[in-house]
């Protein structure tokens, strides 16, 4: 099928993409963003990730921009076309839009950065079909692909495929460019004035910007603020206008009597966040299926979900978020069974020995707050009546932990993964076998090795019939499942809290939420 995407006004896209904007936004004013996690650079084509991602958004425009409908809208690109065979398409660019030092952005620009997410960035089937990409002129930029590519628009958007400029980030290794994180150059909706590393950072209006009288905030304050309490009362006392990505059941319990904070659960649909417990399946003993499959029965699931995270969250099942059209049917649940959890390590060999244990291991967590040391507490205890004795493993901060992972040094982590809109794109990296990739987050850190699973994936990448990618994908989850390389435990229960009686048309109404531009967020 042929489609063709024209752009459309400013007016039409702000009902599209902000439907709940007022008549008449107001222009000015600071907001004021609190998060748990701050990056060590900005700039999405070379990490995944929110703390990369929320900033990064705001600073480097995509080529698209996605309603809570999951239609597609301009940005960058004013249109774009897919041919009939879907192994072509033509990207046009408006010939308004600038970078934040004034050069004009073009096709070239394009296409290195679509070319420098291939190379760096830990999502590689995302992009892996763009086998190569022509520049005609300078507004037109071809992409060719090797096969269909059932989710190449959704990669277009938002922190999955912002443009760089190529005369900032061209030359020398990327990941070492002080750009990264200083003096960015973007094209978004704000530059960034001020950043210090680990506490703060100040974005301002980007007066050049492309969208005609837009954002309209002056600027932006983006504090970290670690621990729960200290979040909970900056948002009581107005100190912070806005949160995101909020999980802790004691803050939402709390927060949702205040009348001054709104509570949403929307803008986080393509997202897809699970949060489970992975494995190295290189690592003795979770070489062995059994023993892994043993650790996912031992662990109450519903525990989890309502006591730990008082009813918030929802039960996952496998590789693909419940809320997905491609969620699992049919796969082993794991319903709690201690007395199978022991009858498998007693086949796998590792029967207890005097005092009771039949293994010693580390269990790493992400460092993000109170719920995920009291969950990797609960897995400690629980294991312990299996025979297992875990020390847990606390990391001084966000960034060491992605590199004790990312480079596969650890037995068991707690880990929270986003499937990012289509499988496709966030759901075959964890498992490819090519993607096993040392020093890169977020990628199969697992080190999970099973060609079938493979086959099926290149299988269903590629197939645009979505009911045969529907059954492609029941196919992979069972696989996986039953293989064990991660135990799937509950939807991450993510909220974005704001003050409502300050902050007019708030970033939750669209498939990515605050990882989308703010630049129809207004100060009341």
């Amino acid at each position: 099928m042929r489609k063709l995407f024209t752009a459309l006004t400013c007016a039409a896209l702000s009902v599209a993409v902000a439907s709940t904007a007022v008549a008449e936004p107001k222009r000015g004013g600071t907001l004021t963003f609190s998060y748990r996690l701050m990056a060590g650079h900005f700039n999405p084509a070379i990490a995944s990730g929110t703390p990369t991602g929320i900033p990064g958004t705001q600073l480097f425009a995509a080529l698209l921009r996605f309603d809570d409908k999951w239609n597609p809208h301009p940005y960058l690109a004013e249109s774009w076309n897919i041919s009939d065979d879907g192994l072509t398409v033509t990207v046009k660019l408006r010939d308004n839009a600038h970078f934040h030092d004034g050069h004009d952005i073009t096709s070239e620009d394009v296409k290195f950065s679509i070319e420098t997410y291939k190379a760096q960035h830990p999502f590689k089937p995302m992009y892996a079909p763009v086998e190569s990409i022509d520049t005609p002129d300078k507004l037109t930029t071809v992409f060719h692909l090797s096969k269909p590519h059932p989710a190449i628009l959704l990669a277009f958007s938002s922190q999955l495929g912002v443009v760089i400029p190529k005369h900032i980030y061209g030359e020398g290794d990327i990941r070492k460019n002080p750009r990264n994180s200083q003096d960015v150059v973007g094209s978004g909706p704000f530059k960034l004035k001020e950043h210090k590393p680990g506490e703060y950072m100040i974005l301002e209006r980007n007066d050049d910007y492309f969208m005609p009288g837009l954002p309209y905030v002056d600027r932006i304050v983006y504090k970290k603020i670690v621990e729960t309490t200290s979040q909970t009362i900056a948002l009581e006392k107005g100190d912070v206008d806005m949160t995101a990505f909020a999980v802790d059941p004691q803050l939402l319990n709390r927060l949702k009597k205040n009348p001054d904070l709104t509570l949403t659960p929307n803008g986080y649909s393509a997202i897809g966040p699970l949060e489970w417990l992975a494995f190295n399946t290189k690592n003795k003993p979770f070489d062995d299926k059994k023993v892994r499959q043993a650790f996912a029965y031992a662990i109450d699931k519903n525990f989890i979900i309502n006591v730990l995270y008082g009813g918030y969250a929802q039960r996952s099942l496998g590789p693909i978020h419940p809320g997905s059209v491609f969620a699992p049917k049919d796969v082993n649940p794991y319903t709690l069974d201690l007395e199978k959890a022991k009858s498998l390590l007693d086949e796998a060999g590792y029967k207890p020995g005097a005092d009771g244990v039949r293994i010693h291991t580390t269990l790493d967590y992400i460092p993000g707050g109170a719920a995920w040391k009291r969950k990797a507490e609960y897995v400690k205890a629980q294991l312990k009546k299996i025979g297992v004795d875990v020390t847990i493993k606390t990391s001084s901060d966000f960034r060491a932990w992605i590199k004790t992972v990312a480079n596969h040094n650890f037995d068991m982590t707690l880990d929270s993964v986003f499937n990012w809109g289509d499988p496709v794109i966030g759901v075959h990296r964890t498992y490819q076998a090519s993607n096993i990739r040392a020093g890169v987050p977020w990628h199969n850190t697992q080190q999970y090795v099973n060609p079938e699973v493979d086959k099926i994936m290149d299988e269903a990448g590629q197939e645009l019939d979505q009911e045969k990618r529907k059954v492609l994908y029941q196919q992979m989850q069972k696989i996986v499942v039953d293989d064990a390389p991660i135990a799937y435990l509950h939807t991450s229960p993510y909220h974005t809290i704001y003050n409502n009686k300050r902050i007019g048309n708030p970033p939750v109404n669209s498939i990515w939420g605050v990882c989308a531009p703010w630049d129809e967020v207004y100060i009341k």
